[in-house]
């Protein structure tokens, strides 16, 4: 490693949880602050593009069944505008988690209820070495 890479700061890792469900936005958002994540949340589909406009962010949280916009829709308009910039993981308590992810090509899933464990291990898979350090 470059002296000048050791010197560069490190910037926090950024994750966009939408979610409908109150007390799983802040489980989630609670663990991935503790592992030095910054989290932003949106309880719907719309307010997570209004977020996404603002600010990419570096892995995005998805609950499917959502009001407002569900997570079929959001995906869709994602995908649309940015393509594949920003990987997405579902979050779902559908039987085949597994099936959701794949009707919009996510890159990732987790089943509800899901292991603390297994969240931090999908979120750090997903946002390994994406823009780990500031522009100089």
């Amino acid at each position: 490693m470059s002296l000048r890479a050791a010197r560069q700061p490190q910037r926090q890792r950024r994750v966009l949880v939408v979610e409908d469900d109150q007390a799983i936005t802040r489980f989630v958002s609670l663990a991935l602050e503790q592992e030095g994540y910054q989290v932003q949340t949106a309880a719907n589909g719309a307010e997570a593009i209004a977020q996404v406009e603002q600010e990419l962010p570096d892995v995005i949280l998805l609950d499917m069944l959502m009001p407002v916009m569900d997570g079929w829709e959001f995906a869709r308009r994602f995908r649309e505008r940015w393509n594949r910039k920003v990987p997405i993981v579902v979050m779902t308590a559908a039987t085949n988690a597994q099936e959701r992810a794949e009707q919009i090509q996510a890159e990732g899933f987790l089943g509800k209820p899901f292991d603390l464990d297994d969240l931090l291990a999908v979120v750090e898979r997903r946002t390994r070495g994406r823009n780990s350090t500031l522009s100089p």
